[in-house]
């Protein structure tokens, strides 16, 4: 239901470096782009993460209580992601790990403009 995100950015070139970095750890690299915006996906058939200029031309702010969730196949890739976000200088918002008994294992960092990412994992509890 959902074909892409964005994430507001005041420097475009900043972000799509860290964004470039940060998907190219799972192989995800620019799908399209133009002047204003960059979006990431493996194909046009699945949903896109974007990264754009505000089309207002005021400033871009991170949005309180907005997150966006990267699913990934396990907690391998989530260590991968959430430390390469780190690694990138992304600011950590919780470690990556197990949250609870229900099988939910994420990490949650703010890309260079504040925006909050969580990358996330079901796995089985005991594992």
């Amino acid at each position: 239901m959902i074909s892409y995100t964005t994430v507001g950015t005041n420097n475009l070139e900043k972000s799509g470096a860290f964004y470039d970095a940060l998907f190219g750890e799972i192989g995800v690299g620019r799908l399209w782009g133009t002047d204003n915006f960059i979006g990431y996906a493996p194909n046009m058939d699945v949903p896109m993460f974007g990264v754009c200029k505000p089309h207002n031309g005021e400033a871009a702010s991170a949005g309180n209580g907005t997150m966006i969730a990267l699913a990934c196949p396990n907690k391998e890739t989530v260590h991968k992601i959430y430390d390469k976000a780190i690694e990138l200088g992304a600011q950590c918002e919780g470690p990556a790990g197990p949250r609870g008994e229900s099988g939910f294992y994420c990490g949650y960092f703010r890309d260079p403009d504040g925006n909050k990412i969580n990358a996330f994992a079901m796995v089985k509890p005991d594992a």
